[in-house]
């Protein structure tokens, strides 16, 4: 096929920084349009589109893919219209505000025959990919915990967005965890139980300022994440313990991955991950495209749905925060 054909909806911090140079650089694609409200943005990509819509970008025919970077409340009803309209989709995280969105996302894209993906970039990191191999050889013996940790202050004023529950679903439980939470369904699959505790510690907002969840799996595994917008120390922590040892891949976003055995031999691999976070996403997406082959995306809409589960119970279990699925309308 020709150069695929990109059209970036919303151009905010992500996307200006990380998807739109991962598309001008991967080498079968090409940014064609922007949906935002402010043509100007188009500015510095000269012959680049701007549509006020998605709506309106996605009835121009050679459009191949939309990329949604929109607040999270968007992206249901946004993935669901391109799919319909025969356009490749791949979304940035979480996939929905709830599970029920979820659903309709993933049946939208089993019946459109086209290409969908979540953003969980984290799945194409070489150090989680390795991880999963070493567990897969039982390096570490059999593996029964996981824990992540990721604490940081309150959101610049320019994702402002991202305090309030009807736009964002919650807070840091929907902005940070849930990458933690798609890290560890990549290496153990399909969560089965999640107790959850959230809680405004420090901050008097509308969503959580703290999340602390546990997530059952079924080969025994026990997931424990927390995450803070209250803390003035950042931390991204994540570690992966078994019977015979464990795995150290403090901090997330770095190079480092510890391999320690039961007899406290220790060593650490360097696997450090792309300069550009998104340029593996993109790269993954393309290929997908480009073979027609929607199982070969890092993340699919099925297993993106296993974290919107998760979320979707967190919430339930704590009313007083967070948007309630019951009280969002089916569209």
């Amino acid at each position: 096929m020709s150069a695929i054909r990109w059209v970036v909806a919303g151009v905010g911090d992500i996307a200006q920084k990380r998807v739109i140079p991962a598309i001008l650089s991967e080498p079968r694609s090409t940014l064609y349009g922007l949906v935002t409200r402010d043509p100007a943005k188009a500015d510095p990509y000269p012959g680049v589109k701007t549509w006020p819509s998605v709506d309106a970008a996605i009835q121009d025919p050679t459009v191949d893919v939309l990329y949604i970077a929109l607040p999270v409340f968007l992206h249901a009803p946004a993935a669901i219209a391109a799919l319909r309209a025969g356009k490749h989709v791949l979304c940035e995280k979480p996939m929905a505000l709830n599970d029920m969105e979820s659903r309709r996302i993933v049946a939208a894209a089993r019946s459109s025959g086209r290409v969908f993906g979540v953003a969980y970039y984290r799945r194409l990191y070489p150090k989680l990919i390795r991880a999963k191999k070493l567990i897969a050889e039982g390096v570490i013996g059999q593996p029964v915990l996981v824990e992540a940790n990721c604490h940081s202050w309150l959101p610049e004023a320019s994702r402002a967005w991202l305090l309030d529950p009807a736009m964002a679903g919650g807070g840091p439980l929907y902005d940070i965890a849930c990458h933690r939470i798609d890290a560890m369904n990549f290496l153990f699959g399909q969560p089965t139980r999640v107790a959850a505790l959230l809680s405004n510690s420090v901050h008097a907002l509308k969503v959580e300022d703290s999340a602390t969840l546990a997530i059952g799996y079924a080969a025994g595994v026990h997931g424990i994440v927390d995450v803070r917008w209250n803390s003035r120390i950042a931390r991204d922590q994540f570690r992966i313990v078994g019977t015979e040892g464990e795995l150290d891949l403090h901090r997330l976003n770095g190079p480092e991955l510890g391999v320690n055995d039961h007899s406290l031999n220790g060593k650490v691999e360097m696997l450090p991950p792309h300069a550009n976070l998104h340029y593996p996403l993109i790269l993954n997406f393309a290929g997908a495209v480009v073979t027609n082959t929607p199982c070969a995306v890092a993340c699919p809409a099925e297993q993106a749905r296993w974290t919107d589960w998760v979320l979707e119970r967190c919430v339930d279990q704590n009313p007083a925060l967070g948007v309630s699925p019951s009280a969002i309308p089916a569209k």
